[in-house]
């Protein structure tokens, strides 16, 4: 099998993690409890995933923030120390490069997290596009990274790392924490719609994070999960992936994330050409099947004999109970409440339009 070894791959197929080749990396897709045991794990418990594959890159120097205002579409100008903050990055033309998270560390040093199918074409497009005085650095082969995902993620940190350690507010990090003496940053993000936290750790000490975590949660039912799970659960969340609801054709307006766009700022690639676009022909909607059948991506979205636009992701959703698909329609067919049909190989499945996202997190008791 071709592709790289993550610091974990040894300890997923102790695990009997089923190995695939996905984004150049060996990868479990699954292990023996399977698909839908590891996604309801997540929703009812916590659930374990190595996503090493992602990319780190330091952005540093006098001139960092104004290279992120210019590569990126958000806007990092206020920001505080130990914040994460998302962003969409744009080609000229308006289409997308990637979506990615922006740390901050402090004043000119900033830690970007990038998908990993696309860490290589970021970097150079980062590298080709920044100015001034500011260092651009691939550092992914130094980390590893964890996450732990679930209603009971916090009550297994707090088993392990101090009070001060454990980042309180969503989308932000600690930088110098230690979970179980091992050193590393703390960041409750996440990328299953649930409570949870990422752990980046130098690369040889996963092995001994992984292991320490699932000790620390076998009994509040934590087990380790693959990319199986992590796309289902993702899909539920309707958290958009990048090569399905972000692409080079599809900009981060008609996906949704206008919210993370702001045109407002004086510039940032792509601005000219995403306001010369005006409103898109499409938008992202969500479909829930109501005939028989799972819709997949790339099928053909009918009202009659119209053809009204593509999925970009679809399977059943376990949680849920039922199929599910995210699609590119014309926007004259209402978010909510149209009828319409997925071209299935050659047969038509029954679906309505429904608002986003398919799951919400239920509220903290």
């Amino acid at each position: 099998m071709e592709g790289k070894k993550t610091p974990l791959y040894e300890e997923h197929v102790k695990c009997g993690g089923k190995m695939v080749e996905f984004g150049g990396y060996i990868l479990p897709v699954q292990y023996q409890t399977g698909v839908i045991k590891e996604h309801m794990a997540v929703r009812t418990a916590c659930g374990l995933f190595d996503v090493s594959h992602m990319g780190e890159v330091l952005i540093q120097g006098p001139d960092a923030l104004r290279n992120l205002n210019h590569l990126l579409t958000n806007d990092y100008t206020v920001m505080k120390d130990g914040k994460a903050r998302y962003s969409p990055m744009c080609y000229e033309n308006g289409g997308t490069v990637d979506d990615l998270i922006v740390y901050k560390v402090h004043d000119n040093d900033y830690f970007v997290v990038v998908n990993a199918s696309n860490k290589d074409k970021d970097f150079a497009w980062m590298k080709e596009h920044c100015f001034g005085d500011v260092t651009v650095t691939d550092v992914s082969a130094e980390y590893g990274q964890i996450a732990l995902q679930g209603p009971k993620a916090d009550a297994i940190l707090h088993r392990l790392a101090d009070e001060k350690d454990i980042p309180t507010g969503y989308y932000s990090a600690v930088f110098d924490g230690k979970v179980g003496g091992i050193s590393c940053i703390i960041s409750r993000t996440g990328y299953t719609g649930e409570n949870g936290f990422e752990f980046y750790m130098a690369a040889e000490d996963a092995p001994a994070m992984w292991n320490m975590l699932l000790e620390a949660g076998k009994d509040d039912g934590l087990i380790p999960c693959g990319l199986g799970a992590r796309d289902t659960l993702r899909l539920e969340a309707s958290m958009p992936l990048y090569g399905h609801e972000l692409s080079e054709e599809i900009t981060p307006v008609a996906s949704g994330l206008g919210n993370f766009v702001k045109f407002q700022k004086k510039e940032f690639i792509g601005k000219e050409a995403l306001i010369a676009a005006g409103e898109p022909s499409r938008r992202r909607v969500g479909l829930k099947v109501t005939g028989k059948g799972i819709i997949r991506e790339h099928q053909e979205v009918m009202i009659g004999d119209r053809l009204v636009g593509m999925t970009t992701s679809g399977t059943h959703c376990p949680y849920l109970g039922f199929p599910v698909a995210m699609a590119m329609l014309d926007t004259d067919v209402p978010v909510v409440g149209a009828q319409v049909e997925a071209v299935v190989r050659g047969r038509r499945v029954a679906a309505e339009t429904v608002s986003l996202p398919f799951y919400h997190k239920p509220a903290a008791k």
